[in-house]
């Protein structure tokens, strides 16, 4: 099977690349991404060699129509896995436009070029999906109580997120106008290994290793839905093995931790594993709030739990744990992505490919 990974080089997708390959030996990946700040090509010097017969690297955009229909012509591709993302909230609310850019209109151009191959007159190809890799975050800030589901009405509170949103509706429209095979998956707060130090976990991570300040929006209180990055990509296999066209699948680990636990948390495992004691919670700093902040998200993954036989695999404290344990071993990829030298690695070793 031929599979289109766009977003191959960020965070999830990376990660999907090497589960999919490692689980799917038959299968061949063709990797898309425009390689924006948080893209890393480097993430993929760990292939075995084995497994670097079944990838390719292209740099390039989802919206760049020629580009995708060239690939679709040489690869034939059977699935398509759509990661391509502006993911960051904060900077979306200083940049909205370079968010819409790419998660909407660039859907949309991925979707126009698939259905170009996939639909001959009134009939389409069998075999071929289109998965359309979204957030929580679309359906906005939930109280207390309650879990988001299928069904819950999408009400985003963020420039990423509307953005989001917006993909998740042209997806749905492509199924419902001309009966294209979309899936669209919705996950909660992943983590791992090769996510880009922005982000809450390594972020910490790294300055708290840095004896630098550790900061926290508002009371700290703030509630996350914690996923294992693995534990996601296994689900996205299953969706593409058996999730049925047309259909919504939350993706929740059922790990709910205030923000505050998380950094008190990091501070712990690393203090233990490092034996430096200026790793302690003197380092928190709880900062201004941020605009549009959702109080909790919470996923009810029963639908993929009860159709597709998917379950989590990994508590919050064992995933961290390996997470920290990633970093830890990993310190010379967290310093090249903050100075950008694995831009340089590109040069070196794919612009001429």
């Amino acid at each position: 099977m031929n599979v289109l990974v766009t977003g191959c080089a960020g965070f999830i997708g990376t990660n999907f690349v090497y589960y999919y390959l490692r689980n799917h030996k038959d299968s061949f990946i063709v990797g898309l991404d425009k390689l924006t700040y948080a893209g890393n090509i480097q993430n993929f010097s760990n292939l075995k060699e084995e497994e670097k017969k079944n990838f390719i690297f292209v740099k390039g955009d989802i919206s760049n129509l020629e580009l995708v229909n060239y690939l679709f012509s040489v690869y034939d591709f059977d699935v398509v896995v759509n990661f391509a993302a502006e993911s960051h909230v904060d900077r979306s609310i200083f940049d909205p436009a370079t968010f819409v850019l790419t998660n909407v209109l660039g859907v949309q151009s991925l979707l126009s070029v698939a259905m170009s191959f996939w639909k001959k007159g009134d009939s389409w190809k069998s075999g071929k999906k289109f998965i359309q890799v979204s957030t929580d975050e679309v359906y906005g800030s939930l109280g207390p109580d309650g879990y988001f589901t299928e069904e819950t009405p999408l009400d985003p509170h963020s420039p990423y997120s509307a953005s989001k949103a917006g993909g998740d509706l042209i997806a749905k429209s492509y199924y419902h106008t001309f009966g294209m095979p979309v899936i669209i998956t919705r996950c909660s707060n992943n983590y791992g290994p090769y996510q880009f130090p922005e982000k809450l976990i390594p972020l910490m991570v790294w300055n708290a290793l840095n004896h630098k300040e550790l900061p926290v929006y508002g009371d700290g209180k703030n509630v996350r839905d914690w996923l294992y990055v693995e534990d996601h990509c296994r689900a996205i296999d299953l969706v593409i093995e058996k999730g049925k066209i047309g259909e919504v699948y939350n993706i929740g680990g059922h790990n709910e931790r205030e923000n505050i636990y998380v950094v008190k948390k990091i501070i712990e495992i690393l203090r233990n594993k490092t034996g430096d004691s200026k790793i302690n919670e003197s380092l928190i700093k709880f900062v201004k709030d941020r605009p549009g902040h959702d109080r909790r998200y919470a996923m009810d993954p029963k639908k993929i739990i009860n159709e597709l036989g998917w379950k989590h695999s990994f508590s919050f404290e064992e995933g961290l744990e390996i997470t920290i344990d990633w970093y830890l071993n990993n310190l010379d990829w967290v310093r090249s992505v903050i100075s950008g030298d694995y831009l340089k690695f590109y040069e070196k070793n794919y612009s001429n490919r």
